[in-house]
């Protein structure tokens, strides 16, 4: 099992910034393959935000590429999502995500979820 919690959501004015933290911990030593954020806004369908494979080049959705960056620090086992130039669109429940192969099968999993609101 993995257990993924978000954190450093909130209501921020369009400019400006927040920073994404995903605590991750897993109960078994298999390697997390890759990391991700998605976003869902209300009445819409989730959507990628950022993506990483692990030692890969990171890649984002073309909304927010130059804009977003997804890092993750391995021995604090934390995955971030620092977002700048903040649009009202950007307003969403954003999901940390991660993958890995247990015994040979694909396991995904998810956080709960974080609040971004970013006011005009």
């Amino acid at each position: 099992q993995v257990q993924l919690v978000e954190s450093g959501g909130g209501l921020v004015q369009a400019g400006g910034s927040l920073r994404l933290s995903c605590a991750v911990s897993a109960s078994t030593s298999f390697s997390i393959n890759a990391v991700g954020w998605y976003r869902q806004a209300p009445g819409k369908q989730r959507e990628l935000v950022a993506h990483m494979l692990s030692g890969g080049t990171p890649n984002y959705a073309d909304s927010v590429k130059g804009r977003f960056t997804i890092s993750r620090d391995s021995p604090k086992n934390t995955v971030y999502l620092q977002m700048n130039s903040l649009k009202p669109e950007d307003t969403a429940v954003y999901y940390c995500n991660a993958d890995r192969v247990e015994y040979g099968r694909f396991s995904e999993y998810w956080g709960q979820g974080t609040q971004v609101t970013v006011s005009s």
